[in-house]
């Protein structure tokens, strides 16, 4: 299908819906027109059969949200359904004869007075490629393209924040040319095409379009004794090493962006940026929940049973935490201020969970004890479950 037809082509008209239709409005239309026109009910009838064809092609752009949004913007920008038709096919916006096949061209869909772009190169440049009164807008150099790389942080320096050499070998600004891609002792020279412009208009009856500059690539200068080193490029593959500072509280899969320290542009143009992403590696004691650091710490039995304070280790010290008698196992210890520190200065907590270790094995002494002690307690509450068991059983 080409653009030319969906200028002149109604696919709404087709369908029997309105512009503003849902998209289950358009799907029933079609399956009502294809129902009714299809071949197998229509045998020998040309006329149904184009019906069918139609419908088909109407429901393929409508249906599809990314298609249908493309046609109507070509329909509103083209006149949708205002060209009167002329002998050769075309059409009069207004009066003024115009023939859409001459803008797009036959079969091949492209003309070679746009270089044999298609509608979508048309499209595009209508939008962005001039400013008000049809002057172009200067493109200049092109902005360097984006670096990406990475860095494993120990978990400390991820919670406290830390500086960071980082050694890239990377494409960089050329030392000879300092970027402008001119044998040194010379200079660039604006182009005499576009008049440093970076781009070039045609006028196409009423409208202006917009391209590149082939004679510079767009970049509005033209360099007639290229650098040795970098071959006019501005740029060349070099090692570089930085100072990269990493944020208090960066966390695991975090990705930091340095504006302008990535690709520089060709011949003198704006750098891209760098993206570091930051892979941290675990502790072997801390774990780590938002703002929240976690530890677990082994108790014993007697210590959950009667109680005791716990030195524990934290990032930057210790902290004491008193565990009150009666503590169940899993049960979560607050040291306030201890995790990490946000970008306002708070800070979070380190979260300590008790875990009640059960010895394997017993000497005599201890297990006699333990037995003294158990004919001394009192049962665990169970009667919810031997109720339950004395239901099934």
């Amino acid at each position: 299908m080409s653009s030319k037809d969906w200028i002149e082509k109604d696919f709404y008209a087709v369908l029997g819906v309105d512009k503003a239709a849902s998209a289950d409005d358009v799907k029933k239309a079609y399956r009502k027109v294809a129902r009714e026109s299809h071949p197998d009910h229509n045998p020998g009838d040309p006329k149904a059969e184009e019906r069918f064809k139609a419908a088909s092609e109407a429901y393929n752009v409508l249906s599809d949200s990314g298609r249908r949004r493309e046609y109507d913007e070509m329909r509103s920008l083209f006149g949708s359904g205002a060209f009167r038709r002329n002998a050769r096919g075309g059409g009069q916006p207004g009066g003024t004869p115009f023939d859409v096949s001459d803008m797009f061209g036959g079969a091949g869909g492209g003309d070679r007075r746009f270089g044999g772009a298609g509608f979508q190169d048309l499209f595009s440049s209508i939008f962005s490629g001039g400013q008000a009164g049809g002057q172009a807008a200067p493109r200049g150099p092109a902005r360097g393209r984006d670096v990406e790389t990475e860095v494993a942080l120990d978990f400390g320096d991820a919670v406290r924040g830390v500086t960071l050499p980082l050694t890239l070998r990377a494409p960089g600004v050329c030392d000879t040319c300092h970027g402008n891609g001119a044998k040194p002792g010379t200079q660039p020279r604006t182009c005499p095409v576009c008049h440093g412009a970076g781009v070039t208009t045609r006028d196409q009856g009423s409208f202006s379009f917009s391209e590149p500059c082939r004679n510079c690539q767009g970049v509005g200068t033209v360099v007639e004794e290229k650098c040795p080193e970098c071959h006019g490029s501005g740029g060349v593959t070099k090692t570089r090493t930085m100072n990269v500072r990493f944020p208090a509280g960066v966390a695991d899969g975090q990705r930091i962006r340095l504006a302008g320290r990535g690709e520089p542009g060709e011949r003198g143009g704006p750098a891209g940026d760098l993206f570091v992403h930051v892979k941290v590696r675990p502790d072997e004691l801390f774990g780590r929940t938002g703002d929240d650091l976690t530890l677990s710490v082994p108790v014993t039995f007697a210590e959950a049973v009667l109680g005791t304070d716990l030195r524990v280790p934290t990032l930057d010290g210790a902290v004491t935490l008193r565990v009150p008698p009666g503590t169940p196992s899993g049960r979560v210890l607050r040291a306030r201020g201890k995790g990490v520190v946000r970008r306002d200065g708070q800070a979070g907590d380190l979260l300590v969970t008790l875990d009640v270790v059960v010895p394997a094995r017993l000497s005599d002494e201890a297990r006699t004890a333990l037995e003294s002690f158990a004919e001394q307690t009192p049962p665990a509450a169970r009667e919810h479950l031997d109720a339950r068991v004395r239901r099934v059983s």
